[in-house]
């Protein structure tokens, strides 16, 4: 069954996978649940978390399996799957937002921000969301998500600044670092997922994406900084991340954590390597504890949570998608990968066109740019979205992002990416 399932599977899977897509736009309704019916608050609570959402549903897949054709075939199928990137991912987020590497960032970005003609808290802000997912191509992106997210969070993500201008500040976040990571091969996971097959090293990002993508990048973080002038003016603003910079961090200590973050993403396709890397990065925050701030192993999970359902409720949608995507000539697949990224991770619609044979240059070229241009419409959209969610949700109403708010946002900033991507 794994390797070919039959046509009721297929249509089964295809409906749970619609109804995750449905609840993942509807989570905050459960929130807003939560509080009129507090008996059940926490069963809302657990529903209105998007990170919870693709795992709940792939286990529900896994019981209708084993319901309709046995426990065997529903384990056979689970274990079929390739969860190297929710570890990668989680083990990643953890690393990277533990407080001696946050310190380096927070005191390299703010050491650049006094040095910028602008005033400290504005050049900090776009920095944040510049310059951090640019350097997601070197740290990768689910890296480059938690610290970014970690910069921004009390300058923009906070109580007393309008919705409206959070979920653009988001979306300029998202697309940026969706397109943030192609200047090299191995950081964004659309690009990771098809690299090796059609031979696109660093070389090749850097001079079909990368500068593109740099450039709409910059676009977007000025359009977004200037909008939010008015805001990151406070004196409030970009206060914790100050107070973190004048804390006292011995070099030693962010030398380990920096040699461990870069172990993980060089050991990124080698599970028990890097896993064992980690344990070791436990236990060195457990000996020096004094240094270290709580880590978001929780956060962390979700988001792996999430990913994991999305490996095992994608596994079984290649019978429409294949061929949608294949039945493009490259400008509409372009378009139609950016509106499809929209619905179901960009990396699994690129490893999905990767399995065509045949497929063109310019299609393969047009069916990357459109996944990694459309990363930010939705939570689903790219793999580091749901870490951004985690680590930003509670400055937003109800400490929950709405899905229709979030692709309002990333509206213009995709039509920024697509524009540069499509036409230079």
């Amino acid at each position: 069954m794994p390797g070919n399932p039959d046509t009721l599977i297929q249509y089964v899977a295809a409906g749970l996978f619609a109804l995750a897509l449905i609840h993942t736009f509807t989570a905050k309704q459960f929130e807003r649940l939560s509080h009129r019916f507090p008996r059940h608050a926490g069963l809302f609570h657990l529903l209105g978390e998007v990170e919870v959402v693709f795992g709940f549903w792939a286990v529900m897949l896994v019981i209708v399996l084993a319901l309709l054709r046995g426990g065997d075939v529903a384990l056979d199928y689970a274990e079929s799957r390739h969860y190297t990137e929710p570890l990668f991912v989680f083990v990643v987020m953890v690393i990277s937002a533990s407080r001696p590497i946050v310190h380096a960032v927070l005191e390299t970005t703010q050491a650049l921000a006094r040095l910028a003609p602008l005033p400290t808290p504005l050049a900090s802000a776009w920095l944040g969301l510049a310059a951090v997912p640019l350097f997601g191509s070197f740290i990768t992106e689910p890296a480059a998500m938690t610290i970014a997210a970690l910069i921004l969070a009390p300058q923009i993500f906070r109580r007393g600044i309008p919705e409206c201008l959070k979920y653009f500040a988001l979306g300029v976040l998202f697309v940026n670092v969706s397109i943030g990571g192609t200047l090299t091969s191995f950081a964004a996971p659309p690009v990771l997922m098809v690299a090796a097959k059609w031979n696109w090293d660093s070389a090749f990002m850097a001079a079909n994406f990368g500068w593109k993508s740099a450039l709409a990048v910059l676009v977007n973080a000025s359009l977004a900084t200037y909008v939010l002038r008015g805001q990151l003016a406070r004196p409030e603003a970009g206060g914790a991340a100050e107070a973190e910079v004048r804390t006292t961090m011995p070099s030693s200590v962010v030398f380990i954590h920096a040699i461990c973050l870069v172990a993980v993403v060089l050991l990124a396709h080698h599970p028990v390597a890097f896993l064992g890397v980690f344990l070791f990065f436990l236990g060195y925050t457990q000996a020096y504890e004094r240094h270290q701030s709580p880590l978001i192993i929780r956060e962390a999970l979700l988001v792996g949570f999430f990913l994991a359902g999305l490996v095992v409720l994608g596994g079984l949608q290649q019978w429409w998608l294949q061929p949608l995507v294949s039945a493009m000539a490259p400008t509409e697949l372009f378009f139609g990968a950016t509106a499809l990224t929209a619905i179901t991770d960009n990396a699994a619609l690129t490893y999905l066109g990767s399995l065509i044979e045949g497929i063109s240059d310019e299609a393969k070229y047009s069916l990357v740019a459109g996944a990694v241009a459309g990363g930010g419409l939705t939570v689903i959209a790219n793999a580091p979205n749901p870490a951004g969610v985690a680590l930003l949700k509670r400055g937003f109403a109800d400490e929950s992002i709405g899905a229709a708010g979030l692709a309002a946002g990333a509206l213009l900033p995709t039509a920024v990416a697509a524009a540069a991507l499509i036409l230079l």
